[in-house]
């Protein structure tokens, strides 16, 4: 894989869509989670953070919620230098996204993947009719 991917959030959703992704995709060995658990600090959360990408080339990341402690910490890393690409508003289409960027080799945007995927299904179905009794 050319870059690596972390998933961030509060919690455990980072561990879980991880998981979730892994069921439609196959494992995927490149990407890694760090969640910011109720006990954790924000300083704990950089420690872990840090840990995981401890090696690492090409970096992105992404996090659950723009303003949120994981989003920031990262924000400073980047600031401080780190080489690190970093996405807010992280959903499944975005990580299948960018599995199969990484499999293809190309570079679509994952912004446009997450947007592009959110969609209110009762528009759509009204736009789109299925008749049921052709299935």
């Amino acid at each position: 894989m050319a870059r690596h991917l972390v998933l961030i959030s509060h919690g455990r959703f980072c561990e879980e869509l991880k998981r979730s992704v892994d069921m439609i995709m196959g494992v995927q060995k490149d990407i890694y989670t760090v969640g910011l658990l109720p006990e954790e600090s924000a300083k704990d959360f950089r420690v872990n953070f840090e840990k995981t990408i401890n090696g690492l080339k090409k970096v992105t990341v992404l996090a659950d919620l723009m303003g949120g402690t994981p989003c920031n910490v990262v924000s400073q890393l980047i600031l401080e230098g780190k080489e690190i690409e970093l996405y807010a508003g992280m959903n499944m289409p975005m990580v299948i996204g960018f599995v199969n960027n990484q499999f293809l080799g190309e570079d679509s945007s994952l912004v446009n993947k997450g947007r592009e995927n959110i969609i209110h299904v009762n528009e759509y179905l009204e736009a789109n009719p299925i008749d049921l009794e052709d299935e």
